[in-house]
């Protein structure tokens, strides 16, 4: 963790803490200071992660598109924690990581087709506040998804801005699970234009002599 939280971390007790600690060693060789924050209150930490496996258990949106909807919410709101898990779970779960890896920069990224980008922007609009989805793009949205799989995408933002919020505000910042699996780096919007702008440059062909 880069720098402390805001609250210190408490030991995980009972069995629902060992069950926790054997999941978190098992998926990345260690348990997490962040759940060691939320593990002062054990009945909202079992009610969040219930609720979370729950909603991403859901299975009307394309699983690609969910993982790059919270990335972008993550990103937005900047929860590098969650940015950091999720690019590790596209990675775990055979998603396209060469996709996620551009999500914190997917404005100025030529990878991502037009429903990607629409639902990323969604993400994007749900976050602020006060959200700032259009009629326009929520139309959009339900004729290329259909109407379960756009309310699901809105449950899955909601979530991903309760969680992303929460670890702002507690200071629980990235743990290195990407860095577990030696990912190549998340890209960043200087990186993205930096590439857009090499891509776009003139080709030279041979020298001055």
């Amino acid at each position: 963790m880069t720098t402390q939280t805001r609250i210190p971390p408490t030991e995980l007790t009972g069995v629902f803490g060992t069950v926790v600690k054997v999941a978190a060693k098992r998926m990345i060789g260690r348990v997490p200071d962040s759940m060691g924050v939320l593990a002062h209150h054990p009945a909202l930490m079992r009610a969040s992660m219930g609720i979370g496996r729950k909603i991403e258990a859901l299975d009307e949106l394309d699983e690609n598109l969910a993982s790059y909807a919270v990335m972008a919410t993550a990103a937005y709101i900047g929860c590098s924690w969650c940015l950091d898990f999720n690019y590790y779970k596209a990675h775990n779960e055979g998603l396209d990581e060469a996709k996620a890896r551009q999500v914190p920069a997917w404005r100025e990224a030529s990878v991502f087709t037009p429903l990607e980008r629409n639902v990323m922007e969604y993400a994007e609009a749900m976050s602020q506040t006060p959200p700032a989805v259009t009629d326009e793009l929520s139309a959009a949205l339900l004729d290329e998804l259909g109407p379960a799989a756009l309310i699901e995408l809105t449950a899955k933002v909601a979530f991903m801005n309760m969680s992303s919020r929460m670890n702002v505000a507690l200071g629980i910042h990235s743990e290195g699970y990407a860095d577990s699996c030696e990912l190549p780096p998340l890209a960043t919007r200087a990186t993205a234009i930096a590439s857009a702008t090499a891509d776009a440059a003139p080709e030279v062909v041979g020298s001055a002599s």
